[in-house]
């Protein structure tokens, strides 16, 4: 098994190593080329993070942990989509804000869409059970929800401005105080994680911190070559470049986190993996939004003007919104059946085939074109969240628990006696 481990490492050493080679060098390739190999370099250096992120997981609360392991496993998608809108900001007459938005928007709609239904699907498999989330996932639940209620006023006001990130940024910061304050819990690293852990507590930090530190260099040292080998490629091979980024460069940066997650599930710890997913989701739901329009202003050199988005941009923000509202009411009841992962990835299919067949096949979108497709599909995503609610609004009321649970139990009132099994006082350590 161990040296199982050692080749996974390895390979994903081999992997990162060309795309960084590449960009010191300064090497020039046709944009294909520059594309699979930045990919593969992102890949193969967020296998890296992932694993020391699992290795320094041990030392911290769990909710802490995912909450960490998100934000740097999400490290590929933040390096792609702040490119595209740094270069937005450099650029304001270019298709860079697009690019942006199309990045963010196809990130957050693959988690749920796709990712979250996997999960499901293979837990289904090998288990024939739903799966089921921890009681204090309620905290990720509610913040999501907070924070996608936000985002329908983008779309209505039609900008994305500097005080909008301002709102999200401080959404994630208060998710990330109260996450910090829960108790700590055990946490076994498996895997190639598990050969730093056996290291001596020195070495094991010094090679924590040595593999961040590489795998973040090659992430971002290879963001720009394969942002632009994407958009060169779709260019050359006469591909629409908007549905490259969204949905291929989305693909390839949280592979790592999809295979990581599908490997919890297959083992049995279905609840772990969704888990991670959500925060993943909560994440690029928040940081990454809101950081959007700080960057812009930061490369364009003024916050007085947004990010420039037409009328397509804006439907797909609230298209993005919409689902991320039905996966909230969903997961209200803390968990998730095979039914409501294949409404999910149902919905996701049609709004993403509908609009790429329109075109050919008018009849198949009922005569609706291709830009129409997508404000339709966010009316039936918050009409069926709003009937869903309507049937179990107890238990979407009960995500407000999740502001104040310190150890996620079922009854987290504040007068409530210190909880025996895990000696914590809602709102304070004992």
């Amino acid at each position: 098994m161990k040296r199982t481990h050692v080749i996974a490492m390895a390979a994903a050493v081999v992997a990162a190593l060309p795309g960084l080679i590449a960009r010191l060098a300064g090497a020039a390739m046709p944009p294909q080329l520059e594309a699979a190999v930045a990919g593969s370099a992102i890949i193969g250096a967020s296998f890296l993070l992932l694993w020391a992120c699992d290795a320094a997981q041990t030392e911290m609360s769990q909710a802490l942990a995912l909450a960490v392991v998100a934000l740097i496993a999400v490290l590929p998608e933040y390096s792609v989509d702040m490119y595209f809108t740094w270069q937005a900001g450099r650029n304001p007459a270019g298709s860079y804000a697009q690019y942006a938005i199309a990045n963010m928007t196809g990130a957050n709609r693959l988690l749920i869409g796709v990712a979250w239904g996997l999960i499901v699907a293979l837990y289904w498999f090998r288990f024939r059970k739903p799966v089921r989330i921890e009681n204090e996932r309620r905290t990720e639940l509610f913040f999501l929800g907070l924070a996608t209620v936000y985002a329908f006023v983008i779309p209505l006001k039609g900008t994305l401005a500097w005080y909008d990130g301002v709102v999200f940024l401080g959404i994630y910061v208060w998710y990330i105080a109260i996450a910090g304050r829960r108790p700590a819990g055990e946490s076994e690293a498996e895997g190639p994680a598990e050969l730093l852990t056996r290291l001596p507590k020195v070495q094991r930090r010094l090679a924590t911190v040595a593999m961040f530190a590489f795998a973040a260099g090659v992430i971002l040292a290879n963001a720009a070559p394969f942002c632009e080998g994407l958009v060169g490629t779709g260019k050359a091979l006469g591909i629409n470049e908007f549905l490259l980024v969204q949905w291929l460069a989305p693909i390839a940066s949280e592979t790592p986190e999809f295979v990581v997650a599908l490997m919890f599930a297959w083992r049995g710890e279905a609840g772990l993996a969704l888990g991670s997913l959500l925060s993943a989701k909560l994440n690029q739901w928040t940081l990454l939004v809101g950081m959007i329009p700080g960057t812009f202003g930061l490369a364009s050199g003024s916050l007085a003007h947004p990010i420039p988005m037409g009328h397509y941009q804006m439907s797909e923000l609230l298209l993005t919104a919409a689902q991320s509202l039905l996966a909230v009411v969903l997961l209200a009841s803390m968990r998730l059946s095979v039914g409501g992962a294949l409404l999910l990835f149902g919905m996701f299919a049609g709004q993403f085939v509908l609009p790429l067949f329109s075109q050919w096949f008018p009849g198949l979108a009922f005569g609706l074109g291709s830009r129409q497709i997508h404000p339709v599909f966010s009316v039936m995503y918050v009409a069926v969240a709003a009937a869903l609610f309507l049937q179990k609004p107890k238990e979407t009321a009960a995500l407000t628990r999740g502001v104040a649970a310190g150890c996620g139990c079922e009854d987290p009132e504040p007068a409530r006696p210190e909880c025996e099994d895990c000696k914590w006082r809602h709102g304070s350590r004992v």
